[in-house]
């Protein structure tokens, strides 16, 4: 029997705005909450005309990062996404826009498939409202990529030294590629290796990531819950030590006179003895080097919701990081010196924003009709999706709890329920095309996360696949897939053998166009599409991961199904037996 876990929350589905509004409020000479999302934390003395605004974000469960990290000094502000999962684009620009002051704004976040779609489909379109935008992707886990792949490599609790070190930066005036640059310096210098002896569990499951036994660690895991690189059996601490600072100081390459920043960061359920003793060892071999502290921090900075173990986390010093390390800052997690002295508080001017372009309307008597899938069988054919999402997103997170953080269930029945409120909201749901785009918009804000850019960018694809339809016929259903499917490669970047959702979606497209192309009907189109699918679904089991946080795990993911391909064939399977009880 599946163990529960025990939390105390009220509803899962509410713990992100209740987390907000009740953090907020206990920091609120500090913070507040900007923009329609709700979803971004801001500075109350941060942003200021002039000044490179800068903001973090992630998904929710590693408090206190992110939003532990603004404040006076450090971050102006955090995009809050849902647990585990990274902060849409809407809520990415409504931080966006509060910190900007006229300088630009630096993105920074980890470096997960999720952030860098969201963070960049955001910084899209502040580019277009006229604010310049950079963005950086923090990459310190040595564990999760070898050296010459090191852009590959996650970020995980080296963000903390990299945010304050760049948000220095900015509170110091430096220009925005002045501040983009120090981030990129503080990174480059800075290596994390990490340790869990305890998996831990999402509100939305109550149950463990994955299992572990009582004698065995996890080298070198993430701080999303999932598996580490390799699994050892449990030694005492200063073994433990020596494994996870033998990496760090190898690519570092320090030497005796050398500076350091140490940080021995908490997962959640890691007592203050343990990160203690840990810090012991890591001062005794440091002092054996002849390696200097010049600042360290010892306690929970990056958490992995209640994961039992720590990481280390060194940053090489120099003239320049020595000076933004200390320089003054004041956040709910951090303060360093007085920040009052940093800087005079000075205002905000309100930000203009240029005028989005309007849709243009659709004359619906232009459209073709031949085909037996109107729109309103479409929508029904949505609604069939969402509840077989619901169905299986036990299932799915289970799966993705072996290979990656267990939330894809979870997200994916949260981007599916906002569309089934959507558009069951709707007394005309406008033509597919229509219908398409409002799924695509619906679904990128509730979800974030890897999921929600990849099927937005599907559903926007699909929908001007058959922009010129009234009603979807065989070759125009085949048309919709495989405009799902491009639209997936073009915003992903996976390739069919990666272990994705590609590897399902690519096939099921290959299979409608060619069955369209014989003289198939809608019904045997979506037939085809769905047992592809179902095909290459099954095939990502004999395959190494090569995409995603699953990509970490090396031959350890073959074996498993990616739960991305799995949905994907959910998804045409729900189609396919909706169509057919509309013929029936």
């Amino acid at each position: 029997m599946t163990q529960k876990t025990k939390k105390l929350i009220n509803a899962p589905e509410n713990i992100i705005p209740e987390f907000i509004d009740g953090f907020v409020s206990a920091h609120a000479d500090i913070l507040a909450v900007e923009g329609p999302t709700g979803r971004a934390v801001v500075a109350r003395h941060g942003p200021r005309d002039g000044k490179v605004g800068m903001v973090v974000g992630g998904g929710s469960g590693h408090e206190p990062a992110f939003a532990g990290y603004v404040g006076r000094g450090l971050a102006d502000a955090a995009a809050v996404g849902n647990v585990f999962a990274s902060p849409s684009p809407q809520h990415i620009l409504d931080a966006g826009r509060a910190a900007d002051g006229g300088a630009g704004v630096l993105f920074l976040y980890g470096n997960y498939t999720g952030d860098v779609l969201n963070f960049t489909m955001a910084a899209e379109e502040l580019q277009a409202e006229g604010t310049p935008v950079k963005q950086f992707a923090v990459s310190d886990d040595i564990a999760s990529a070898p050296f010459e792949r090191r852009t590959e490599r996650r970020g995980v609790a080296g963000d903390f030294f990299v945010f304050k070190c760049a948000g220095a930066a900015a509170d110091r005036g430096e220009n925005l590629d002045s501040v983009h640059a120090a981030a990129m310096l503080a990174n480059d210098q800075c290596r994390s290796m990490g340790v869990a002896l305890g998996a831990c569990s999402l509100p939305q499951t109550g149950t463990l990531n994955f299992e572990i036994g009582p004698e065995d660690m996890e080298i070198g895991m993430g701080i999303h819950g999932e598996p580490g690189m390799r699994r050892e059996k449990l030694a005492p601490a200063d073994t433990v030590t020596d494994v996870l600072m033998e990496p760090i100081l190898k690519e570092l390459a320090l030497d005796s006179g050398d500076r350091v920043a140490v940080l021995v960061n908490g997962l959640g359920a890691t007592t203050q003895l343990e990160l203690f003793v840990i810090y012991r060892r890591v001062r005794q071999i440091l002092d054996a080097l002849g390696i200097g502290i010049h600042a360290n921090w010892v306690g929970e900075y990056a958490t992995s919701l209640e994961m039992a173990g720590a990481s280390v986390t060194l940053l090489k010093l120099d003239d320049q990081l020595t000076r933004l390390l200390d320089h003054p800052c004041r956040t709910p997690a951090l303060t360093v010196g007085d920040a009052g002295k940093a800087a005079p508080i000075t205002q905000r001017s309100e930000r203009k924003v240029r005028a989005v372009k309007r849709d243009v309307a659709i004359d619906r008597a232009a459209l073709l009709t031949s085909g037996s899938v109107t729109s309103s069988i479409f929508v029904q054919m949505m609604m069939a999706i969402a509840d077989t999402i619901r169905t299986e997103k036990d299932h799915l997170s289970q799966l993705d709890g072996v290979l990656g953080d267990g939330d894809h269930g979870v997200t994916m029945d949260i981007g599916w329920t906002a569309v089934r409120n959507e558009l069951e909201n709707g007394t005309d749901n406008g033509v597919i095309v229509e219908v398409c785009e409002r799924m695509a918009h619906v679904f990128l804000t509730a979800v974030g996360a890897s999921s929600g850019p990849l099927y937005a960018s599907g559903f926007r694809g699909a929908g001007k696949a058959v922009a010129d339809r009234l009603n979807l016929d065989g070759a125009a259903m085949a048309a919709w897939i495989k405009g799902m499917s491009d639209g997936i490669l073009s915003r992903g970047g996976a390739s069919p053998g990666d272990k994705t959702m590609v590897d399902a979606w690519f096939p099921a497209a290959e299979a409608a166009v060619k069955a369209a192309q014989s003289g198939a009907d809608e019904l045997a189109v979506l037939i085809a599409a769905r047992d592809a699918a179902k095909a290459g679904a099954e095939h990502t089991a004999t395959i190494e991961s090569r995409r995603g946080r699953s990509a970490k795990l090396g031959v350890r993911s073959v074996g498993h199904i990616d739960p991305g391909a799995l949905s994907a064939y959910m998804i045409l399977r729900a189609m396919t037996a909706s169509l057919q009880n509309a013929s029936a």
